[in-house]
């Protein structure tokens, strides 16, 4: 059998074990639009753009024309359905990011998201681990992953462990105890002072969450879920635009995202459904895209009209293309894809 026979099986094998679990435990299979008329407003994602053109009489006098863009996510659309009583709910759906590709990111590629409403994140977290472990079971017959090389050490360490629980782990907690300093609280010069106590060099001009995301990605994300998976927990309210705050401290949002072996899996967050707030916190995101020159876009009012409507819930994006690499030892996302962009676009260059 070829190695590229067998990893398609392999993920023939994953995408029927997640959907096995999700049934089981009640979710809903759903599906929505890939090609969106507004497009997120997350900083730093950059979505591809199309175009619907209606064919109308040449009498009509009129282009119709629309803008559209391939979703990079589909959230909006999915909380839409959770307006609509759609309680626990999920889609295995291709997205698309324009610009990424690295051993870990592919333009195209694939989230498993799913919801789980009444709920919270807590909620879904514990829905998570499970499936993850019955897909390991499912590969490879027991709750583990294979060892993976040592983050730039050269070594390898034990298989991981994915019997739940996993571990859960404050940002202020992976921060004191990865890069020896809480970054909550701290001033952007203050941040960056710290941030060079431990190697690591600001750019000019680094805002705070600039700074924030620089150490997670060179001292935190590394030294992350090395034994067994690792909930990072808690990230900065200025990172989670999508999230509830956590109750007794606004400077800290109910935002997860799934850790192992130094791999991020998963982004997920105890929903927001505050209209007004979610609109601040978007804009906010608007002026964000602005400072960066990247393309500031409308804001979607059909789903801000619906969150009034979305009960508490909880929500998880999972990279499937990564839980795959994690099971079966691979060392990058192409290895796990049949048509990866680096081979079908060889210009491209590679982060």
């Amino acid at each position: 059998m070829s190695a590229d026979l067998a990893m398609a099986r392999s993920r023939a094998q994953l995408l029927r074990a997640l959907r096995s679990g999700l049934d089981a435990r009640g979710y809903l299979e759903v599906e929505t639009p890939i090609a969106v008329p507004f497009a997120g407003q997350e900083p730093h994602l950059r979505p591809f753009e199309t175009c619907f053109r209606p064919d109308l009489p040449s009498s009509a006098g009129v282009d119709g024309a629309r803008r559209l863009h391939l979703h990079t996510s589909p959230e909006y659309a999915m909380k839409r359905l959770l307006s609509k009583d759609h309680g626990r709910i999920w889609q295995i759906a291709r997205v698309f990011r324009d610009g990424e590709l690295s051993r870990s990111h592919n333009p195209e590629f694939t989230l498993l998201e799913l919801y789980a409403a009444p709920g919270d994140a807590g909620t879904i977290m514990a829905d998570l681990e499970q499936l993850v472990a019955e897909a390991a079971r499912a590969l490879r017959g027991s709750a583990t992953a294979p060892p993976r090389e040592g983050h730039g050490r050269g070594l390898k360490g034990p298989p991981l462990d994915l019997v739940p629980p996993f571990e859960r782990l404050t940002c202020r907690e992976a921060f004191q105890r990865h890069a020896g300093f809480d970054p909550i609280g701290l001033d952007p010069d203050a941040l960056a002072q710290a941030a060079r106590t431990v190697g690591v060099r600001p750019s000019p001009g680094s805002s705070w969450d600039d700074l924030f995301t620089q150490v997670l990605l060179e001292r935190i994300e590394p030294a992350l879920g090395l034994s067994r998976p690792t909930y990072l927990t808690e990230y900065p309210a200025s990172q989670a635009a999508l999230a509830r705050l956590v109750p007794g401290d606004p400077r800290v949002a109910q935002r997860f995202e799934l850790y192992a072996a130094g791999l991020e899996l998963a982004n997920g967050f105890g929903e927001l459904n505050d209209a007004a707030e979610q609109r601040r916190r978007l804009e906010a995101e608007q002026r964000e895209r602005a400072r960066l020159h990247r393309e500031v876009f409308p804001l979607d009012e059909r789903f801000l009209s619906a969150l009034p409507a979305v009960p508490d819930a909880g929500g998880v994006a999972l990279g499937v293309d990564r839980l795959l690499m994690l099971l079966t030892g691979a060392k990058e996302i192409a290895d796990v894809l049949s048509f990866p962009a680096a081979e079908e676009y060889p210009h491209a260059r590679r982060a």
